[in-house]
């Protein structure tokens, strides 16, 4: 399974879809590049293939960076999440 995450101007958390192949990932990969390329207001409409039922949408043009990783069958032994950065949980 492939997730790919979506960072968002003035977010802290990103925002992420699976898809199932390395092909299919690879294809949002670039959907968003050309999106964000385009400079455009448009919106960027996105489906979960993990969940089926997870939609996103959100304007091109506050997508900061995307990010695509590749979650295998064993633990991570980092101990890490997927996504931009780290975030600490305050007590």
């Amino acid at each position: 399974m492939f997730t790919i995450d979506l960072s968002i101007k003035n977010t802290a958390f990103p925002m992420s879809v699976q898809r199932k192949s390395a092909e299919d990932a690879e294809a949002v990969y670039q959907l968003i590049l050309a999106a964000m390329r385009s400079g455009n207001p448009d919106l960027v409409e996105l489906k979960c293939e993990g969940k089926t039922e997870k939609k996103v949408a959100v304007r091109a043009s506050e997508i900061s960076g995307v990010q695509v990783s590749q979650k295998d069958g064993a633990a991570s032994t980092s101990g890490k999440p997927p996504g931009f950065a780290a975030l600490a949980a305050v007590e």
